[in-house]
């Protein structure tokens, strides 16, 4: 499932403008390092089109996941300021929405309404995602525990699925036709 879908199912139109209007549209070239393990992030992403490659030093280098369009990248550098656990790098040609990180925490901090929902939805990314792991390393031997509603969400998660992906392919029309916003 496509990670901005949690993302895009919490937000309303107007957020979802917001973002769009103030991100940027970015193509990246092949081998391109979006994000460098260690190296501050100034912007969140979300990935359109493309594949990008995740590695880890403490793995040397070793490639530990691929993204594809519809993921987020940068979220937990973002929430926690830290620096990026792993390397992003893009395997081929990418399109992504890129949010300055400067921009967004002051929108998330002078409007409570789109900071409770923008936290919301990635709270709702991060622990499906945590779940998910879980269950890949064998920890969860229940699997309704995880499993919950439809596609492993709960199911008002679920219910916002359907929207979030007409919002997503309604971004995704705009931004590859380099249409202003």
């Amino acid at each position: 499932m496509k990670k901005v879908l949690f993302i895009l199912g919490e937000l309303s139109d107007d957020d979802i403008d917001w973002l769009v209007g103030t991100g940027n549209r970015e193509e990246i070239s092949a081998g391109t390092v979006l994000i460098r393990e260690g190296q501050a992030v100034n912007a969140l992403y979300v990935l359109l089109d493309g594949t990008l490659a995740v590695s880890t030093e403490a793995l040397g280098g070793k490639e530990i996941a691929k993204l594809s369009s519809g993921d987020v990248v940068g979220e937990m550098s973002f929430i926690d300021d830290n620096p990026p656990s792993a390397t992003v790098q893009a395997v081929d040609e990418a399109l992504v929405l890129s949010i300055p990180r400067a921009e967004l925490a002051q929108k998330l901090y002078q409007d409570v309404g789109f900071g409770s929902r923008f936290y919301r939805a990635l709270a709702i990314l991060l622990s499906n995602r945590l779940r998910g792991t879980v269950q890949q390393l064998g920890y969860n031997r229940d699997k309704s525990q995880v499993e919950g509603g439809a596609n492993g969400l709960e199911p008002k998660v679920s219910d916002n699925v359907a929207i979030a992906e007409a919002r997503f392919d309604w971004l995704l029309r705009r931004l590859r036709s380099g249409e202003i916003f």
